[in-house]
C-alpha cells in the first residue's frame, strides 16, 4: 500500500513574489522541474512551504493548483499537522483528499505533550483519516521527541504507514528500522543523513535539497536502495557542501535562493523569515556553477 512513497519525495517550498502574495508560474516552474528531475512524489504544505504564513484561502488555491499541474503524474502527500488535535481533525473532514495518496502530520509542537499524549493525538487522526497518515518528527522545531517505541507503538495503528524521522539521533532510526513491523516505511526528513539511513534499511528521504537538485538527489536514493552505495556516496559527497548551504541561515530562505540561482522562482519569504545574506548566496552561486 505505502510503497509508491519509497525513493524521494520533496517538501515543496511556495514561491512569492515581491508583494507577498503567491508566485503562481513559479509554482509552476518547481513543480515541473521536480518532475521532470524523476523524483518519486511530492509534499505539499510542509514546513518548507512556510505554511505556517498562508491563510486558509492561499493555501486551498496553492494546493489546487499543484493538484493540476501535476495532473496525477506523481503521488501527492499534503501536510495537516499541529498542536490542536481537535481543528486538525475538523481540517482533514473538511480538506478534499481525493487526489492525495497520504498526509504528513507533525508532532504537535509549543504545547510539549507526553508520549501518551502523543499516542492519542495519532490515534484521533487514525481514526477519521480516510488516506494513509506519514507521521514526522522533528524535534528541533517542535520541542518534543516522539521516541522510537512511541513510532513503534504507533506504527500498529492501521493508517499509519510510516514516519518522516528528523530526530538528529540516528541510533533511534536504527531503532525504528531494526524493530518496525513490515512494511512500515522509515523515511529520512534530514537530507545529510538520508542516504547513510536508506543504507541501514531506510526507504528514502522527503527532502527539502531534492527540489533544487531533483535529478541528482533521486539518483543517489535510487542507487542506495539498489545496494550500489558507493555511487550513491560518490553523488552525496559531491552534494555535501550545498546539503550546509541550505540550512545555514534557515529553511527555506537557503533553497529558495538555490532555485532562484536556477532560475526556477525568486527567493522572497515572508516575515519572520528573510532571505539570505549576499554572502551565503554567492557561496551558492559558486557552488551551482561548479557543479
Amino acid at each position: 500500500m505505502s510503497g509508491f512513497l519509497r525513493g524521494t519525495g520533496v517538501a515543496l517550498a511556495t514561491p512569492f513574489n515581491k508583494d507577498g502574495s503567491i508566485d503562481y508560474p513559479g509554482v509552476t516552474s518547481l513543480v515541473e522541474f521536480c518532475i521532470k528531475g524523476g523524483v518519486e512524489y511530492l509534499v505539499v504544505l510542509g514546513t518548507t512551504a512556510e505554511s505556517v504564513t498562508l491563510s486558509k484561502e492561499e493555501k486551498h488555491t496553492l494546493v489546487n493548483h499543484i493538484v493540476k499541474v501535476n495532473n496525477g503524474r506523481l503521488p501527492l502527500v499534503i501536510g495537516i499537522g499541529g498542536n490542536n488535535t481537535a481543528s486538525i481533525l475538523k481540517e482533514i473532514k473538511e480538506t478534499d483528499l481525493s487526489y492525495f495518496d497520504a498526509i504528513l502530520s507533525v508532532v504537535p509542537m509549543y504545547n510539549r505533550p507526553s508520549q501518551e499524549g502523543i499516542y492519542h493525538h495519532y490515534k484521533e487522526i487514525n481514526d477519521v483519516v480516510p488516506i494513509p497518515i506519514l507521521l514526522y518528527n522533528v524535534p528541533s522545531r517542535t520541542g518534543t521527541n516522539m521516541t522510537a517505541e512511541t513510532t513503534l507503538r504507533l506504527a500498529q495503528l492501521d493508517n499509519v504507514v510510516g514516519v518522516k524521522e528528523a530526530v538528529g539521533d540516528f541510533t533511534q532510526v536504527l531503532k525504528i528500522i531494526s524493530e518496525r513491523p513490515k512494511d512500515f516505511l522509515v523515511i529520512s526528513g534530514d537530507d545529510s543523513l538520508a542516504l547513510p539511513a536508506v543504507a541501514a534499511g531506510g526507504d528514502g528521504v522527503i527532502s527539502v535539497v531534492g527540489q533544487g537538485f531533483p535529478q541528482e538527489f533521486s539518483k543517489m536514493i535510487r542507487l542506495g536502495l539498489a545496494g550500489e552505495t558507493k555511487k550513491a556516496f560518490s553523488i552525496l559527497y559531491k552534494l555535501l557542501p550545498v546539503l550546509d548551504y541550505a540550512f545555514e541561515e534557515g529553511n527555506p530562505a537557503g533553497i529558495k535562493n538555490i532555485l532562484k540561482a536556477k532560475g526556477i522562482c525568486e527567493d522572497h519569504v515572508r516575515l519572520p523569515l528573510i532571505p539570505v545574506s549576499k554572502e551565503l548566496s554567492k557561496k551558492i552561486q559558486d557552488f551551482i556553477k561548479g557543479i
